[in-house]
């Protein structure tokens, strides 16, 4: 609009009218939408006339190729789009529609809107700067990346000669300096993306001089003929993931691995023809333990035959591996013929321990008999009696279980030391001397019985009973000591 004294005064949108104008911005329109809301039709730019103010000086946006660790990611960088700039910092529509735009040469138009009001206008012009802006972010991400420095050079030179006539509003000054920035470091980030490569090359070709390395020496020596070959399968596989390295060399160190694979399955194959030498006298070896084990299979000497089995298993262990079906085949006929035997044993054992828990169950009875009987407050003589009549019976009912021995020989102790306890009392009140040798014999008796209670629970039956016939032994000693002292 012009004034009274004829000069044109740059026109802006209302507060309200810049609010619509942010909102319009922030939901920005696919180009189909814009181009059914209006069509911006760009005209020859005009001189601006005098009075036009002088827009706001653009800060520089210079962005510089990431150096160090930044440059060598291979993943592109986030970029960040414009969340919607305020066009009404950067131009105009006037009321007939024409759009004006403020850079630092002054200020010039863009387009013409007719498709509404100015605000609708202004926001159609500062998406239109949004998408570009977007599009110098993306270049300035990539150049950033390290990724095709060149080509993002080409695209940045093509976007700053289309800024001087692009229809849009918004800072094209600052986006004018962020395209030169890009333009000025697009060189520099080729030229480290080369040197990038030299060094990938360097390490791929280090990597496979390694794995040769490796492979050399598993050649040479290596005797864990399995994993040595998994090895170098896997030395394989990644040789197959190693890219860039220079041709020639490439070739060089792949003679050199293939050379190393067939003087490894050279010696490989040596080994194993002395293998199948030694499995030979292998097989026979354990033909000869399976008519042994055969003929001990139907034995009822538990103990011993159990111990040669152990030492048939030792002797088919050492004798090594038969060719694999063969091996087979007479492990089931070794074992087998084990089985027949520990069935045998086992079945015994089970008769045997349902007789031991017989024995256990009526012990536990006389227990519980004679600890309501014997009473040596009352009556010590009664209680003697009492309790050499339960030994006597203890005995003849044989072995129990190992696993309830400590719980009835306690309960029989337990009987025995209140019988011990009176005829002590009763002792220190006769005769000392006596009383202290009677004593001592009974220690005796307790030593062996506990010896033999030890032997019972580690299986081994003849110390057992060895100790229980010694016990037994000093228990009649310690009686007759008892009796003596009981006489006076």
């Amino acid at each position: 609009m012009t004034d009274n004294s004829g000069t044109e005064k740059a026109t802006h949108p209302d507060p309200g009218t810049a609010q619509q104008a942010g909102n319009s911005a922030a939901h920005r329109p696919t180009p189909a939408d814009a181009a059914s809301h209006a069509e911006a039709t760009p005209r020859d730019p005009g001189t601006p006339k005098p009075g036009t103010p002088k827009p706001e000086s653009p800060k520089p946006h210079a962005v510089k190729p990431v150096a160090g660790p930044a440059a060598e990611h291979p993943h592109p960088v986030p970029v960040t789009t414009p969340a919607g700039s305020d066009p009404s910092r950067w131009g105009r529509v006037d009321e007939d529609g024409t759009a004006w735009v403020r850079t630092a040469d002054g200020e010039r138009t863009v387009g013409s809107w007719q498709a509404g009001d100015a605000a609708e206008g202004l926001a159609h012009f500062g998406r239109r700067f949004d998408d570009l802006a977007t599009e110098v972010a993306l270049l300035e991400a990539r150049l950033a990346a390290g990724t095709d420095a060149r080509k993002a050079k080409t695209a940045a030179t093509a976007l700053a000669e289309s800024l001087p006539t692009a229809a849009v509003i918004g800072d094209i000054d600052g986006l004018a300096q962020r395209l030169q920035a890009i333009i000025e470091h697009s060189d520099e980030a080729a030229a480290h993306a080369k040197e990038e490569k030299e060094r990938t090359r360097h390490e791929q070709t280090e990597r496979k001089e390694v794995l040769v390395a490796e492979a050399e020496q598993i050649a040479a020596d290596s005797t864990q003929w399995k994993s040595a070959g998994d090895r170098l399968r896997e030395i394989l596989d990644e040789w197959k993931t190693i890219r860039g390295v220079d041709r020639k060399v490439d070739d060089a160190l792949w003679r050199r691995f293939s050379k190393a694979r067939e003087s490894f399955n050279r010696r490989r194959g040596a080994h194993f023809a002395e293998l199948d030498r030694e499995r030979a006298a292998a097989k026979t070896r354990k033909e000869e333990l399976c008519v042994r084990a055969e003929e001990l299979s139907g034995s009822l000497d538990w103990a011993g035959t159990a111990a040669v089995f152990r030492d048939l298993l030792n002797d088919w262990k050492a004798a090594g591996r038969a060719p694999r079906e063969a091996d087979e085949q007479l492990w089931r006929r070794f074992k087998s013929a084990q089985d027949v035997f520990f069935a045998a044993r086992n079945a015994a054992a089970s008769e045997r321990d349902a007789e031991f828990e017989h024995n256990a169950s009526a012990k536990e009875e006389l227990l519980s008999a004679y600890e309501g009987v014997i009473d040596p407050a009352a009556d010590l003589d009664a209680a003697r009696a009492g309790l050499r009549d339960l030994l006597e019976k203890w005995d003849a009912l044989g072995k129990v279980p190992r696993e309830r021995i400590q719980e009835l020989e306690g309960r029989l102790r337990t009987l025995e030391k209140r019988v011990r306890d009176a005829v002590d009392a009763q002792w220190r009140r006769s005769d000392p001397e006596a009383m202290a040798r009677a004593a001592q014999f009974r220690e005796r008796v307790a030593q062996f019985e506990e010896q033999a209670a030890k032997a019972q629970a580690a299986g081994r039956a003849r110390d057992a009973e060895k100790a229980l016939e010694q016990a037994k032994q000093w228990r009649e000693w310690a009686e007759a000591a008892e009796g003596a002292v009981s006489q006076r």
